[in-house]
């Protein structure tokens, strides 16, 4: 509108400047200094009743002429204005999106959750601000507020709540990539499905939660090459149906592991004095049996680390010798997925043991990096 009307303004400058008065007046003249006569410009106070006379004489003798320049200056600088105005406009409105469009988020989690390690590895990567609120696993009063009582869980502007690892994965890639869709129009692409499972027990799962809601056009641009979208909900579905099943039963193979494991948790977590000193040899000796179930129920070898370094050497295998990550040069969501898992046994022995007994050591480095420096901010702000 602005923009329009300093145009306007424009063309009535020009309009009075080819008028006839207007072409044979020495307005312009007057107005640039006679250069030709004296060689410079001479300054004039604005005070002076010479000044004063001189002007009103040439507006009088030449009116057209100078209320055309004028016309002409204030349509430029207005042009200037406006377009100066529209471009930082832009750049702002490039900027909010990039940082994840203004959102409010809050992450309800516990630090050694792998699939709560999995979203802070996303929210990471692409440099999105978030804070984390702690729940503490016994009491869980951080979130009493909410039906669904399993974490992570992500308040939006303190509104809208996304539930489950993957559908919040989901959900923000596909926001952060579309244009001109809410997140709560993107949530009701994954609805939930209630069902009991073998124990009577209701669950809840979600549909679609590996895809993402993508026009053709922006899903060619997140899956420039054939297959690469199979491949990547492939293996974030492995990530969460296998990989996350061997967490348990390596940082709780023995006594040992177990307390340590609790020191850790009990550390990182949210626990007082009293509570902790009880989470963590109570829990610890509860995980070590639980660990033994866990074994039995995903029939793992005896010694689960064989199992361990199957996986992450299975992973690193179809990542291949020819790409830093599974999704070329910069990680996709299975990359994220996969790292979000593995860091929670950062500090333990079966860490340790899985970086010297695997070859997973190079790509957990990269993968450790990109999200240190959010390498997926500046990678989304390129191509917008």
């Amino acid at each position: 509108m602005a923009a329009a009307c300093a145009r306007t303004v424009s063309k009535v400058g020009l309009s009075f400047l080819e008028t006839p008065a207007a072409r044979r007046s020495g307005t312009v003249s007057y107005l640039l200094g006679n250069v030709g006569t004296h060689g410079s410009r001479r300054s004039y106070g604005t005070g002076g009743p010479g000044f004063r006379s001189k002007l009103f004489s040439s507006v009088r003798s030449g009116g057209g002429r100078v209320l055309g320049c004028a016309f002409l200056l204030g349509g430029g600088l207005g042009l200037y204005q406006t377009m100066k105005l529209s471009v930082q406009q832009h750049l702002a409105e490039e900027e909010k999106k990039a940082s994840g469009g203004g959102l409010k988020l809050t992450l309800y989690q516990y630090k050694t959750c792998p699939f709560c390690s999995k979203v802070r590895a996303f929210l990471d990567y692409h440099g999105l601000p978030y804070e984390i609120v702690e729940v503490n696993p016994v009491m869980r009063q951080e979130i009493k507020w909410s039906v669904y009582r399993k974490v992570p869980i992500l308040m939006v502007d303190s509104e809208l709540q996304l539930n489950d690892s993957s559908v919040i994965i989901s959900s923000l890639k596909t926001f952060l990539t579309s244009e001109g869709k809410s997140l709560t129009q993107i949530l009701s692409c994954y609805p939930e499905m209630k069902s009991l499972n073998d124990k009577g027990k209701e669950v809840t799962e979600y549909n679609n939660k590996y895809w993402l809601m993508l026009s053709e056009a922006d899903n060619g641009v997140v899956y420039p090459q054939k297959g690469m979208q199979k491949e990547e909900m492939k293996w974030r579905q492995w990530a969460d149906d296998w990989l996350v099943h061997l967490i348990s039963p390596n940082v709780y193979r023995t006594t040992g592991e177990s307390l340590a494991s609790f020191d850790y948790i009990v550390r990182e977590g949210k626990f007082g004095a009293v509570e902790g000193f009880f989470a963590k040899y109570v829990g610890a000796a509860a995980m070590f049996v639980i660990a033994k179930r866990l074994k039995s129920r995903h029939n793992l070898q005896e010694d689960v680390r064989q199992d361990l370094y199957k996986a992450v050497n299975e992973w690193v295998a179809a990542i291949g010798k020819s790409r830093k990550f599974m999704g070329g040069d910069q990680p996709n969501l299975a990359d994220l997925a996969v790292f979000g898992v593995l860091r929670v046994m950062e500090g333990l022995q079966a860490f340790d043991d899985m970086m010297e007994n695997t070859k997973v050591k190079f790509w957990y480095k990269r993968m450790e990096r990109a999200t240190l420096n959010h390498e997926g901010l500046s990678q989304r702000a390129s191509k917008q």
